[in-house]
């Protein structure tokens, strides 16, 4: 037996881009996910290690992120890891590991800008 498995909670780091295979919808974005430093032996805290995730939504989750998500949602993810391999034109060999998506659920929306105070109206 093997499990691939992958519980994400982070933030959403570019807007989704959109496009359609044979007519199914395909969401590809950005998700940041932050580690806090380790303790250093004087006392201080090391530095927070952001990672960087490729995150692929198929179908209806695709029409909700495109409707939903943009850049600073707060997302929780459940997926499984993909790793994908091809040669450009120039025959250089790439390699991606992307999570592929289950289910989500949107923790946060990012704040809109708030309008500045104005004075009462009388």
């Amino acid at each position: 037996m093997s499990v691939n498995k992958v519980i994400l909670v982070g933030n959403v780091g570019s807007d989704p881009q959109i496009s359609y295979i044979d007519s199914r919808p395909l969401a590809t974005f950005s998700l940041a996910t932050n580690e806090p430093g380790v303790r250093l032996p004087d006392g201080r805290q090391g530095p927070e290690r952001t990672e960087w995730h490729r995150i692929v939504m198929w179908g209806p989750a695709a029409e909700t992120a495109e409707r939903y998500i943009s850049r600073g949602t707060k997302l929780y993810i459940e997926g499984k890891l993909r790793t994908r391999v091809w040669e450009d034109r120039n025959t250089i060999k790439h390699q991606v590991t992307e999570i592929y998506v289950d289910s989500f659920d949107i923790l946060s929306r990012p704040c809109a800008a708030r309008p500045s105070a104005a004075a009462p109206t009388p």
